[in-house]
């Protein structure tokens, strides 16, 4: 997910952090200048001017020193990012979220750590939204704060951090589920023979074919970077990449181009209705954020353009294409749709229940998955008989794809999660939908790896300086993520190989010792084709406490 749709689903965690006020976040608009927060038997009147030194210089000032120990260091971190946030919002774009399910979720939520817990309450917070986005710096924390349209207000902090507890509840049952199995993740460092280092580059050189292609009878325009060399062969499959919600088709330009140079076909599209162009729009109220239809027109988009594909195995690429052998690898919400151009099949009816409950507690994946619901049927089957293996990268599949809809998936399929993901959480978007894949399949788990680590470095330049919310930020990217991408590299190559004659050559890299080997300090890494039966245990015990 592109870091637009990230802020504007996110404004959930911005307004949730003012809970934790150190700074007794909201304040009222015109007059109101006044925080009144309470904690336990204590309370604290802070003001206006107070909040914006702590945003401006960091430093909590004299007379806040003795509440401000009442917190702790995290949270005291946590509400300095806040107080320091800007978000690409409009007018358009804040009423637009608002008038969500999940808006109206949120701001009740958020009304009900006020003194105002009623409908009067939650107006307050839907009206200090929207004229805080009129303000020329646009929707902050605090443009929020001044525009709050009483003389004071009143933060039960205790409150408050109940609500806030509430927040992205997969991403800490995530962490908990790491802290259960932590004694399995021992390293170890085997001994291994490996024919060649396949994080190293192929020896072909690269060229870049770019098109626009015209899918008359959907009307979609499908821009696809086409990744290719003079050893390419129709001996080898092509690789078609899927981007994430809200971006672009250089998603994993690295990826590309490393394929690429050992003599694969890669080609690169983007989805005119979820990319980031369109989200740009949506937050300028020109268009809905994601349409229902996208979930079924992104597989669609993939079927074209390996039908346009087959044209150029006639002209440009002739001969170099085996558009009968695919292998599709998506990222976030395109790791759902290699799922479903795999054989998932959507099964949305629970889907169209959980949508009308608790949205707050919803990552940031499952929230998106909650656009499929007003699709008219609940089940759909959208495979491409000519994709013959899959990758899905931080994939959602938590809603999508029902109790047994994953069991439809009809290839060879390997799914990469990151522990520390806050966006689409490895537990229940990867870790329990895999046991319901069939074999052979291959789950790979970095431990410490975020949602943003394994994209190319052009695409995670705007994260530098990002707050740390309970749903984005704390991402690790570019150089520091090197270790992810590298080992993504290897893995991608060797399901790649799969499907050619020197399978053989490439599969210890499919191996849970090589992932052992290519583990670093920074980031563990494991593979394996089952889940163990001590951390299959923990699956059972969460998913039969969800219901």
């Amino acid at each position: 997910m592109q870091l637009r749709l990230r802020w504007l689903l996110s404004v959930i965690s911005f307004i949730g952090t003012w809970a934790y006020s150190i700074s007794g976040e909201l304040n009222s608009v015109q007059a109101a200048q006044t925080v009144v927060v309470t904690k336990g038997s204590s309370t604290e009147s802070i003001d206006i001017a107070d909040l914006r030194k702590v945003a401006e210089t960091g430093k909590v000032p004299p007379d806040l020193q003795r509440f401000a120990r009442q917190l702790s260091p995290q949270q005291r971190s946590q509400i300095l990012s806040a107080l320091r946030a800007k978000f690409d919002l409009n007018v358009v774009g804040v009423s637009r979220l608002l008038d969500t399910e999940m808006g109206r979720t949120l701001a009740s939520a958020l009304a009900s750590a006020t003194q105002r817990r009623d409908n009067v309450g939650v107006l307050d917070v839907r009206s200090g939204l929207v004229l805080g986005a009129r303000k020329p710096e646009g929707l902050s924390l605090l443009s929020f704060v001044e525009a709050y349209p009483r003389q004071t207000i009143y933060i039960d902090l205790d409150r408050a951090f109940r609500v806030v507890g509430n927040f992205n509840t997969s991403f800490w049952q995530t962490q908990a589920f790491m802290a259960a199995i932590a004694p399995q993740l021992a390293p170890r460092r085997p001994q291994l023979n490996l024919p060649f280092d396949p994080i190293k580059p192929g020896s072909a050189s690269v060229q870049v074919l770019n098109l626009k292609l015209n899918d008359t009878q959907r009307r979609r325009e499908i821009p696809v970077d086409v990744y290719w060399s003079e050893a390419a062969s129709s001996a080898k499959p092509i690789v078609v990449l899927s981007h994430g919600l809200g971006s672009v088709r250089t998603d994993l330009r690295y990826l590309a181009e490393h394929l690429a140079s050992y003599g694969y076909v890669v080609a690169a599209l983007e989805h005119p209705g979820s990319n980031e162009t369109h989200v740009r729009n949506a937050l300028k109220g020109k268009n809905p954020l994601l349409s229902a239809q996208e979930f079924l027109d992104r597989p669609k988009d993939i079927s074209f353009v390996i039908d346009e594909l087959e044209k150029l195995n006639h002209s440009q690429l002739k001969g170099k294409l085996a558009p009968d052998r695919v292998l599709v690898i998506g990222y976030s919400l395109g790791g759902s749709t290699a799922l479903s151009i795999a054989g998932g099949e959507l099964q949305l009816t629970e889907l169209k229940q959980r949508c009308k409950g608790n949205l707050i507690s919803f990552s940031l994946g499952e929230g998106s998955q909650c656009f499929a619901r007003e699709l008219p049927e609940d089940r759909y089957q959208l495979r491409d008989p000519r994709v013959k293996a899959a990758i899905a990268l931080n994939p959602t599949t938590s809603l999508l794809f029902g109790e047994t809809g994953l069991a439809s998936v009809a290839v060879p399929t390997l799914v990469e999660a990151g522990s520390a993901d806050k966006t689409t959480p490895a537990l229940t978007e990867q870790i329990i939908g895999f046991g319901k894949i069939p074999s052979p399949k291959w789950l790979v788990g970095f431990v410490g790896g975020t949602h943003l680590s394994v994209k190319d470095p052009s695409t995670t330049q705007d994260q530098a300086g990002q707050p740390n919310t309970f749903y984005t930020g704390g991402e690790v990217v570019g150089e520091k993520a090197i270790d992810i991408r590298n080992y993504t590299k290897a893995i991608a190559l060797a399901m790649a190989a799969q499907l050619t004659d020197e399978a053989a050559k490439y599969a210890i890299f499919l191996t849970p010792e090589y992932a052992q080997l290519a583990s670093t300090d920074a980031f563990p890494i494991r593979l394996v084709t089952e889940i163990p039966p001590e951390a299959q245990e923990v699956v059972n015990d969460f998913i039969q406490n969800q219901r």
